[in-house]
């Protein structure tokens, strides 16, 4: 599948040999249908998990089933209302979060016939208000009576006959809309049948909205075919045994959270619901086969483990710093003679011979560091993990070698929400490090040239186009959007800039669109310059800036931890010692990443103590900086930086 030869991936006969086995849901119409296979497959085994609610909820595959039946008997009785065009389904907000309910009331409204329109319950009221006025829902489920409290009373004039809330607290009375309780529409559903709905691949399945960064956000319509290809071909990335244990701790609502879910679920895992307050004590106590994430996330693990370093004796601190540098060699080594290294995919004998000898002569030191100390980091992840997933960003260098050194093995994948959400993903047998792997079944990449769109050759670099079975249906309601994101030939736009290697795994670069043109000309992809920065102990988030300035600056979130712990307490960010620090730290770590240059550079830098979150508007709901956000936030910095 070179740039010139567009062939669809297919299975390797070694996927095929590993999917053996594996519950197969090829034939399905609906991603409904896929609960009542699992409930026979997997009976008695539990599905979901949700420790951190009162009473903890505990349900097996068949009680799972049964729960989503009932709840698609209380919407069919609630009743909606259907288009005139047979593929758009009725529509039915779900404005909710991670929770055994949310999985209940996501498959009911699928398996009532109708699709639905999935936000957060922490989203602002005008962004739920625009989602559900934009989607024409007819009915809506809400999180709970504070969700709906903030929706009124512009909530009362829309098209909704109906509300559930996925709570048990009392249902308010009002005199224009029907609210009903989760377990009033439980009640409701009891004396009543499932009407079966005749649902194919075609058909809209869910409405997922975009945080648009500019304007108002575009509803991707992804189809129950979208989503079954994922259930289909996400096997040969990995081979969950049953009743292996996942944590879900993304988004539920968010395509890669959601997808990992209905696969891991129809595989036959077991999926425990934790969040960031209690993932640490959630690793131990259910001690997870998988967990799928996001960058940041791996991230903060890797702080907890440098943090618990630090806490060590000097003497202790030495020996682990010594073993992990032994053993950087010994994996740089090992990369090279399997043909794994990203900088030398093509090694020379010479190099190949001499990578053996290093193996062979660093071998012991490795295995000896893994006894004394890497067992016990294996620990921080529950001692259990075949694979962490990760997706939704780029992994910094520093942890793709960190994780792979003690034996925590990461597969990263690629996708959008437009492309349901998986295009890429590595493979266990096949992990080059830096790598977004190599296409999924029926999955196709070129590389184009950023103005001509001209078709470029592998290993160089350029605009990511894709095309396969996930790609969206288009943006709801807004075919202008949908037209210049998917090509007459069916190619998406992805909007990432990247290239291929000769067997077809895509490295990604940056965004396009977040770019830093400087002044002279040169084009900086911020992203690998931030990842390399972010191996100092001492930056906790980092963000570049510089667009059509002479050279780069930064926004630094320092770790103040790790700082107090190497100046001690009441540190002043403007002093001269913490910002000679930073100007060390940042001035190595720039010089030593591969393929730098002179304009990667960053020559003005400000420490700023609030962390980029959620909660502040500052991150993503998958944990991604949202630049021109922060950007706006500290103009004011930014401007003083470069004055």
């Amino acid at each position: 599948m070179t740039t010139q030869d567009t062939t669809k991936y297919s299975f390797s006969q070694t996927e095929q040999y590993q999917m053996t086995g594996l519950v197969s849901y090829a034939e399905l119409q609906s991603l409904p249908e896929m609960w009542k296979i699992a409930a026979t497959q997997f009976k008695d085994v539990t599905a979901l998990i949700d420790p951190h609610v009162k009473p903890q909820v505990t349900l097996t595959y068949e009680q799972l089933h049964y729960q989503i039946q009932q709840f698609a008997i209380g919407i069919q009785v609630l009743g909606f209302t259907q288009d005139t065009e047979d593929s758009v389904l009725p529509r039915i907000a779900l404005f909710a979060d991670n929770s055994t309910r949310w999985m209940i009331a996501d498959q009911g409204i699928m398996m009532a016939g109708a699709a639905n329109a999935v936000r957060s319950s922490a989203a602002e009221k005008e962004e739920l208000l625009y989602i559900l006025e934009h989607s024409g829902s007819t009915g809506l489920v809400v999180e709970n009576i504070k969700t709906l409290k903030k929706l009124e009373p512009e909530l009362y004039s829309s098209k909704v006959q109906w509300i559930v809330l996925l709570s048990d607290e009392e249902a308010p009375i009002n005199p224009n809309v029907k609210i009903i309780n989760y377990n009033q529409l439980i009640q409701l559903a009891s004396s009543n049948t499932l009407k079966e709905v005749k649902l194919n691949r075609e058909q809209l399945a869910t409405l997922i909205y975009t945080s648009g960064t500019t304007g108002k956000p575009k509803g991707v319509m992804l189809t129950h075919g979208n989503l079954i290809h994922q259930l289909n071909t996400l096997t040969a990335v990995i081979q969950p045994a049953v009743g292996d244990k996942t944590l879900s701790i993304l988004p539920t609502w968010h395509s890669f959270g959601r997808v990992g879910e209905y696969y891991t679920l129809s595989q036959g895992c077991t999926q425990v619901y934790t969040n960031r307050r209690f993932l640490k004590q959630d690793l131990q106590e259910y001690k997870p086969q998988y967990v799928v994430g996001v960058p940041r996330l791996w991230e903060s693990i890797y702080e907890g483990i440098q943090k618990s370093f630090r806490e060590k004796s000097p003497r202790m601190q030495k020996l682990i710093n010594n073993f992990l540098a032994v053993s950087g060699r010994f994996i740089k080594a090992v990369r090279t003679w399997k043909g794994l290294d990203l900088q030398n995919l093509n090694p020379t004998r010479a190099q190949i011979i001499n990578a053996w000898k290093t193996t062979i002569l660093l071998a012991p030191l490795h295995f000896l560091g893994e006894m004394i100390v890497y067992k016990k980091i294996q620990q921080a992840t529950g001692g259990n993990v075949k694979q962490l997933i990760c997706g939704g960003g780029s992994l910094a260098q520093h942890l793709e070698e960190f994780f792979e050194i003690v034996g925590i093995n990461i597969l990263v994948g690629y996708g959008l929400t437009e492309t349901s959400p998986v295009l890429s993903a590595r493979r266990h047998y096949k992990n080059l490090r830096g790598s977004s792997g190599i296409p999924i079944a029926g999955t196709e990449f070129k590389i184009v040239d950023l103005e001509t769109r001209q078709t470029l050759p592998p290993q160089k670099k350029g605009l990511v186009m894709a095309r396969g079975p996930q790609v969206m249906k288009g943006y709801y309601l807004n075919p202008e959007a949908t037209s210049k994101a998917i090509d007459a030939e069916g190619w998406f736009d992805t909007g990432d800039v990247g290239w291929l290697t000769q067997d077809n795994q895509v490295v990604l670069t940056g965004r396009a669109k977040d770019t830093i043109v400087l002044t002279n000309g040169e084009n900086i992809e911020p992203q690998p310059i931030e990842d390399a920065c972010l191996r100092s102990d001492y930056i906790d988030q980092i963000m570049l800036v510089g667009q059509d300035e002479k050279f780069l600056g930064a926004l630094i979130v320092p770790n103040l931890e790790a700082l107090e712990a190497k100046l001690g307490s009441q540190i002043d960010l403007n002093s001269k010692p913490v910002r000679d620090l930073f100007r060390e730290e940042i001035n190595r770590e720039t010089r030593n990443r591969p393929g730098y240059r002179r304009d990667d550079e960053i020559l003005v830098f400000d420490l700023i103590q609030e962390p980029f979150t959620i909660e502040n508007g500052l991150l993503t709901q998958t944990l991604k900086i949202r630049r021109n956000v922060v950007t706006e936030r500290y103009q004011d910095i930014i401007s003083k930086m470069f004055a």
